[in-house]
């Protein structure tokens, strides 16, 4: 099988605590539900905050704790419904990653390339014009600089 075609198989879904993640979890579930041959990576991005962010290492220690708690709670719980569809237990990966990088779309599109997926899966956070003028929208961000990939934005 063509290397790229077997990318294509590998799916990468980026998720945080939103209602938009969720959807994106649920829409592939039932679009792949009962298919063969697709590997599924959760992923949820933490960003690394500044050095000078904390006022000592153990209150970084203590952050960064509860970020990869929370971070693997929510993993955990759209694991649990791919395994629930019958989902096969190699099938479906989860990790949370705390990366520093320019954006939250850097971060998942060099995750993409990590993990060689040939589509990116994620859900539209649904922000407002203004919001998006003055922060940037990751799905947009994605939509614009993804490469050699497919990318289904959910909402």
């Amino acid at each position: 099988m063509d290397s790229k075609i077997a990318n294509n198989r590998n799916i990468l879904i980026a998720v945080d605590e939103s209602e938009n993640a969720k959807r994106a979890v649920l829409y592939v579930k039932d679009l792949l539900a009962g298919l063969s041959g697709f590997h599924i990576t959760l992923i949820t991005i933490i960003p690394e905050p500044p050095e000078d962010y904390f006022m000592s290492e153990s209150e970084k220690t203590e952050w960064v704790k509860d970020k990869n708690v929370s971070a693997r709670r929510i993993i955990e719980g759209y694991h649990k419904i791919f395994s629930e569809a019958g989902f096969r237990e190699e099938d479906v990966k989860s990790h949370a990653v705390m990366k520093k990088c320019a954006s939250i779309a850097e971060c998942i599109l060099n995750e993409k390339d990590n993990l060689a997926c040939g589509t990116v899966v994620i859900g539209r956070r649904g922000i407002s014009k203004k919001e998006e003028f003055i922060f940037g929208s990751t799905s947009s961000k994605i939509l614009h600089t993804a490469k050699d990939c497919s990318i289904w934005v959910i909402e």
